[in-house]
């Protein structure tokens, strides 16, 4: 029985350590470790902090609105209202071609000079939350705003630098593709996103479609080469002089002895443009070359 009641309360009290530990690293990290996380496109899993966005965090994008949409995408297709504050430019077409839901989207083009008390209060009703900064919050607005989106469980998406940022993407080496030698239209983009966070010692990195060919979000899968068999030899091709105008391509795998060798296929050489003066003896050439094709079968 006494030791019943003694791991009891060894257990009771490891508990409380462990409460007490976490709420510590809680006030420290300025987030709640059991805090939701909203998905987003699986290209972004490995590049966001627990695979997706983090309620009540706040995520620093450089000025990229393709990639703003794209996280913006899933939690709208998922039921979750977004805002986009302080964007004039960001069209609704563009906005939808990356799979945002127009129905969920809420756009504040010019919040004015009270734009973080515009984001607090949406931040009340919206889950997902954009703004571009016109300029710099001071570092008590900055709590304030943090806290709210702490208590009400709201992702922020910042373009520009934001203190405390859960994680910081960005968007490089942009590769269009669908263009040829002048015709043709952009078809896809082919982009590197780099993600640094507080909560990995190094940079991460995709390479992705942003957008593809039909608007969509993909990984870009480095390609595969097919190398020839081990036991295969390049056939080699020899030259004659170049009076015969002739190229012999001969294989150097090595055939049985019983087995009777096939004649070597003899090629004429079409590519060789000859000077006007040379034009008749050309002709003979290649006349003479012909006779041999057909006598060799």
């Amino acid at each position: 029985m006494r030791a019943i009641v003694r791991n009891e309360a060894l257990r009771q009290e490891q508990g409380g350590e462990v409460s007490r530990l976490r709420a510590q690293l809680e006030r420290v990290q300025g987030r709640r470790l059991d805090a939701p996380v909203l998905p987003t496109h699986p290209a972004f899993a490995s590049l966001l902090p627990g695979g997706g966005l983090r309620a009540g965090s706040a995520y620093a994008l450089k000025r990229s609105a393709s990639l703003l949409l794209a996280l913006m995408s899933r939690p709208s297709q998922d039921g979750s209202w977004c805002a986009a504050i302080g964007m004039p430019e960001l069209g609704a077409e563009a906005a939808e071609s990356l799979g945002v839901d127009l129905s969920r989207l809420v756009l504040v083009p010019d919040p004015g000079p009270r734009w973080l008390a515009v984001v607090a209060t949406i931040a009340e009703v919206a889950p997902v939350v954009a703004v571009r900064p016109p300029g710099r919050a001071a570092d008590a607005e900055v709590s304030r705003l943090a806290a709210r989106l702490r208590d009400r469980g709201t992702v922020l998406l910042v373009q520009g630098p934001w203190p405390q940022a859960e994680a910081m993407l960005e968007v490089s080496d942009p590769e269009w593709s669908g263009l040829g030698n002048g015709h043709g239209y952009l078809e896809s983009r082919a982009v590197t996103v780099t993600s640094s966070s507080r909560r990995w010692p190094r940079e991460r990195r995709e390479r992705m479609l942003l957008p593809g060919p039909h608007g969509e979000v993909a990984l870009v899968l480095p390609s595969v080469v097919a190398l020839p068999a081990a036991d295969s030899q390049p056939p080699v091709v020899e030259r004659p002089p170049a009076s015969s105008g002739i190229a012999v391509l001969r294989d150097e795998t090595p055939e049985p002895s019983a087995q009777p060798r096939e004649p070597r296929s003899v090629t004429p050489v079409r590519d060789v443009v000859p000077a006007p003066a040379a034009q008749e003896e050309f002709d003979e050439r290649l006349r003479r070359a012909m006779r041999v094709l057909e006598a060799v079968g």
